[in-house]
């Protein structure tokens, strides 16, 4: 089996229950206290015939995969999940987070013009208006907002997270993650964090998570992840991102059959053949789990208090 980073490690706090999910009777759990044995086995064959062990053991892959299809009970599992790595337009969803606990607090107005602008920095990843909105919130307040209570989307403990210290041009870095010095970081546990929050309604109240959920739909740069589901017929939320040898990508797949988050990054000239070839396996064994219909029930998970 694949050496992985998953330990039991105390579980990281999180924000109450929206209203909308308490009614539904859903009470949403830290992801890293739901580590599974059966789903991370699964993982591990996937990247062993995707001949990615390599790259595993040369810290060149990271991936988390949380099966949400109980959102109450999700399932996870990942390989290098907590490896910081420099993930190029992916972190983009931290400015969106933050544009939208602006918006909560009063501090923004979602009007047609800021939609489109977010729109545009998500769906077709533009650096002009991710530039716009990271300087609308504030450059260091987006990072405050990521590293806070309830979030920890950024966290020491856990070898940081997401992260953006630097524009998207040409200006120099404003401030760099303190851990691993990288001006747009992620990792693979924490991007998976951020879409299980926002499907439980934890990021925000329920009218603008059902905002972040539309401007994170419809995605309009056909690569990667989103290459490797051609022909499902699913709702796919995503964000990516590639500069150079750096590929990154991540999904929330909700399907008649199938739910499920994937994230994966890559630091390598074929990392996003990786990333195409790693997402077209995942889907199919999510669909054959699926279709078994077995219960997982063998999770491991921390007893440890936040």
């Amino acid at each position: 089996m694949i050496k992985t980073l998953k330990k039991l490690v105390p579980c990281l706090a999180v924000l109450a229950v929206a209203p909308a999910f308490a009614a539904q009777g859903v009470k949403p759990v830290p992801l890293r206290s739901v580590y599974n044995a059966t789903l991370q086995g699964k993982l591990d064959v996937i990247v062993r015939k995707l001949n990615l062990e390599k790259a595993v053991r040369n810290h060149e892959l990271a991936v988390s995969l949380v099966d949400v299809s109980n959102l109450s009970r999700p399932q996870a599992a990942e390989v290098n999940g907590d490896e910081m790595m420099y993930a190029a337009s992916l972190p983009k969803i931290g400015i969106l987070l933050a544009a939208f606990v602006e918006i909560q607090n009063g501090q923004l107005k979602l009007d047609d013009q800021l939609r489109q602008t977010l729109i545009r920095m998500i769906r077709y990843s533009s650096n002009a208006d991710a530039t716009r909105v990271l300087n609308l919130v504030g450059k260091r307040r987006v990072n405050q907002i990521l590293q806070s209570a309830p979030y920890r989307l950024y966290d020491p403990h856990y070898n940081g997270g997401l992260w953006v210290g630097k524009e998207y041009g040409k200006n120099p870095a404003f401030q760099r993650d303190p851990l691993h010095h990288i001006s747009h970081g992620a990792t693979a546990m924490q991007v998976a964090r951020f879409y299980y929050l926002l499907e439980t309604g934890q990021l925000v109240n329920p009218r603008l998570t059902r905002e972040m959920k539309e401007i994170l739909s419809k995605p309009g740069i056909h690569h990667n992840f989103v290459k490797a589901l051609d022909g499902r017929h699913v709702s796919i939320f995503r964000k990516s991102g590639t500069w150079h040898q750096w590929h990154a990508d991540s999904v929330l797949i909700e399907g008649k059959k199938t739910r499920y988050i994937l994230v994966g990054l890559a630091q390598n000239p074929g990392g996003a053949a990786w990333l195409t070839r790693l997402a077209a396996a995942v889907d199919r064994q999510m669909l054959e789990d699926a279709a078994q219909g077995r219960p997982r029930s063998d999770v491991v998970a921390s007893s440890a208090t936040p």
